[in-house]
């Protein structure tokens, strides 16, 4: 049984749970002790045992995990299998990179459509994602309930097509805009994606080692 509050921390390590066990899967690996497993991520034995704990009971003693069935668990506690839909709002050059390049189906996760202003795009499909005018994105939620939206857009209009997406129901938005998104108390979940916090902390990380 999931226990009622699980840390950020333990959460933030599942996906690297299940690429790990997807790994060992294509490997022809079996089953995997805790210790064995902690090795290969760099964590403790313990500190998987305590992670996985928090979801119910999936090791076995004396025998360990299970690989694929592990692999199936992790991938259900992350909502791999509820059939997730998303929509891009943004076909430029990000928008337009995770249209041709990220696979969101290995994450369960199907992407049924982009929206963009640039006439250009309109009308056309990317790597088979249809894209349409922004002015339609009401009609197609309506029509197309979505789970996901994925915020490409200028930072100039983040709060606005956040607004928008809000209003068509869906439940989380991935931001790639830089900006924070004035929804504190709409219940919409958001995951925002900072690319130059990331390099900055690496900055800082080199920095301190030399």
């Amino acid at each position: 049984m999931k226990k009622d509050k699980v840390s950020r921390a333990v959460i933030r390590r599942l996906p690297r749970y299940y690429r790990h066990l997807s790994d060992l899967a294509r490997q022809g690996v079996v089953r995997i002790s805790s210790s064995a497993l902690g090795k290969s991520m760099n964590l403790t034995a313990s500190q998987i045992r305590q992670d996985l704990s928090c979801f119910g009971e999936f090791g076995q003693q004396g025998y360990g995990y299970n690989v694929e069935s592990l692999r199936k668990e992790v991938a259900d506690i992350l909502g791999m299998t509820q059939g997730h839909t998303a929509v891009i709002l943004g076909a430029g050059n990000l928008g337009r990179a995770l249209l041709e390049n990220f696979h969101f189906d290995r994450s369960g996760v199907r992407l049924t459509a982009a929206f963009d202003v640039c006439p250009e795009v309109i009308g056309h499909d990317i790597s088979g994602v249809p894209i349409y005018p922004i002015s339609e994105l009401e009609q197609y939620l309506n029509a197309h309930p979505t789970s996901i939206g994925v915020l490409t857009v200028p930072g100039s209009v983040a709060g606005e097509m956040a607004e928008r997406l809000i209003a068509g129901g869906v439940k989380g938005i991935w931001n790639f805009t830089n900006k924070e998104l004035p929804i504190a108390d709409s219940g919409i979940v958001v995951e925002n994606v900072h690319f130059a916090d990331s390099l900055l902390a690496l900055s800082y990380f080199i920095s301190e080692a030399t």
